[in-house]
């Protein structure tokens, strides 16, 4: 049977490259910056236990499979060092789980990541509200759509590349549904339940109307993994 551990993510600010700052922007102005610094540290604490988890985990020969990542090998390592100089999280832990011998699967098709994230850029980059907002609504249309294909490609390298009896580490974004495309086959060890970081990304907007619930799925996100 082939075992993958998967692990639903939360995206720091050092993730999301030239997206970065209007969005650090955009979460300040929608949720305050005191409220704003809480979540940065709810985040951070969330890769701070994924890291102490992974610490106490064999992963030599054990395969990595990472959300936007489109190459292998040397470039695919040059990609996740580039990162950790940003402040990654995510890939600071990569980068830790392949220094002790895992190893770096291309995972993603480019020209399905890069649609994504040209949509994306035509959103933040607009320079005034109907330019967002027309923006906004064709991502809105073809988001569904993108990221179905992107599931089905992710699940289909995964499939291919993870033998029998050979352990995958998924890293990848809440929303995403890689899960239900898998054939059978598969044993799946869910470290951090999906639906409760889906809720936690759900809710940060409306925090102020749910702050006992939020507060619940923040000290979840932080809490030791069993």
């Amino acid at each position: 049977m082939k075992t993958l551990i998967y692990v639903p993510i939360i995206h720091t600010s050092a993730d999301l490259g030239s997206l970065a700052k209007d969005i650090t922007k955009r979460g300040i102005a929608d949720l305050g910056e005191e409220f704003w610094e809480e979540h940065k540290k709810t985040v951070n604490g969330f890769w701070d236990v994924l890291s102490h988890y992974f610490d106490s985990q064999e992963v030599s020969g054990a395969k990595i499979y990472q959300d936007g990542m489109v190459a292998e090998g040397e470039v695919g390592e040059k990609i996740v060092e580039e990162g950790v100089k940003q402040g990654s999280k995510n890939y600071e832990l990569v980068s830790k789980l392949i220094s002790r011998g895992a190893i770096l699967v291309k995972t993603e098709d480019f020209n399905l990541v890069k649609g994504e994230l040209d949509r994306l850029r035509r959103i933040t980059q607009s320079k005034n509200l109907t330019g967002k907002l027309l923006s906004f609504i064709k991502y809105k249309l073809t988001k569904d759509r993108l990221l179905n294909k992107r599931d089905k490609f992710i699940a289909k390298r995964i499939d291919e590349t993870l033998r029998h009896s050979e352990t995958g580490i998924l890293f990848i974004g809440a929303y995403h549904n890689i899960k239900n495309k898998l054939p059978h086959g598969f044993f799946i060890r869910e470290i951090k339940d999906i639906q409760k970081v889906r809720e936690y990304h759900r809710l940060l907007p409306f925090y102020n109307k749910n702050k006992e619930h939020f507060a619940e799925l923040s000290r979840y996100l932080v809490s030791p993994i069993r």
